[in-house]
């Protein structure tokens, strides 16, 4: 049962993936809670490599309410306000799945049209979203905001330095995993030649700027992932899937990117018999803020809107 956040105009829900609860929060149009409205579209979202809802994408959720879309944001399981033990434990197919019962969730929302569920990843979910649709999810768009659309291009993306700093903690974890023990961590984000999952030289100070537009402040909230994911990254090619979309996509691309390269996100897009692809001269996280946000969110719902039809 959702519960009433006035000061966020949301609502706080739950949905149950595998069995565990994933929180998500609700935002609703006025339109969509008339009960003799008609039904509106909707978008769903979750956050990238580690990350949780409340970095940031409460300020895109808020513009895609207020332009008629019922959004729902959540937490994956292991993360941030989900349930799931143990903490921050990244498992593709488990996130993926977590979509799915996402998108379940939203259709099975009141005042919700379940032909009209739009797919918004950005970063790691960005493959995720793609992965989705070229899998046989039915989709009416979906927007991929600086997309990992390949693990090998990710490998090399990596600098030396920090694989080889991570090497000893990843081959760590994968021991614990083969018996069953807790995980053993890594520093999400790092500054470049540290263990890192990400140490390009933008990453660290993007988290501070990040909090700090999202209320928050470096200590709120985990930074560390299971190190096991790492070797798995090299494997998850959301490009493999690029063909087989049959909706329209937009691909968000930063210049210069130097965690989800742009030439393989560019790449993928054009294998997409729908996808188009937009580029700004920025670095992996500078869509989430300022001065990128605007143009970034204001072409987010263009293609949003031709997608969503009369009503929204």
């Amino acid at each position: 049962m959702p519960s009433a956040d006035a000061d966020q105009g949301r609502d706080d829900a739950t949905f149950l993936s595998g069995g565990t609860g994933c929180a998500a929060w609700v935002y609703r149009p006025e339109t969509s809670s008339d009960p003799g409205g008609t039904t509106a579209p909707a978008i769903v979202m979750a956050h990238g490599l580690g990350c949780i809802r409340d970095l940031r994408l409460p300020a895109y959720a808020e513009r895609f309410r207020d332009a008629g879309f019922v959004v729902v944001v959540f937490d994956y399981r292991h993360f941030g306000a989900s349930d799931g033990q143990p903490r921050q434990f990244l498992d593709i197919g488990r996130q993926l799945d977590d979509w799915r019962s996402a998108f379940a969730f939203t259709r099975s929302l009141t005042g919700v049209d379940p032909d009209r569920v739009i797919a918004w990843g950005t970063s790691f979910s960005g493959g995720h979203v793609l992965t989705l649709a070229g899998t046989g999810e039915r989709l009416a768009g979906v927007v991929a905001q600086v997309p990992h659309v390949s693990g090998p291009a990710a490998v090399r993306a990596t600098p030396l330095r920090s694989a080889v700093r991570l090497t000893p903690a990843i081959i760590g974890d994968l021991w614990r995993a083969a018996r069953r023990g807790e995980p053993r961590y890594v520093p999400l984000v790092g500054k470049p030649g540290e263990a890192g999952a990400m140490t390009s030289p933008d990453a660290d100070p993007a988290v501070d700027r990040l909090a700090a537009d999202s209320g928050l402040k470096r200590g709120d909230f985990p930074e560390y992932i299971a190190a096991r994911l790492l070797v798995r990254i090299g494997f998850y090619s959301p490009i493999r899937h690029a063909r087989r979309i049959a909706c329209p996509v937009l691909v968000q691309i930063a210049t210069r990117d130097a965690i989800t390269p742009a030439a393989t996100a560019r790449r993928a897009a054009q294998r997409m018999p729908r996808g188009r692809y937009l580029e700004y001269p920025c670095e992996h996280f500078d869509p989430y803020v300022d001065p990128y946000f605007e143009q970034i969110v204001a072409d987010q719902l263009e293609f949003c809107l031709s997608l969503a039809g009369p009503g929204a």
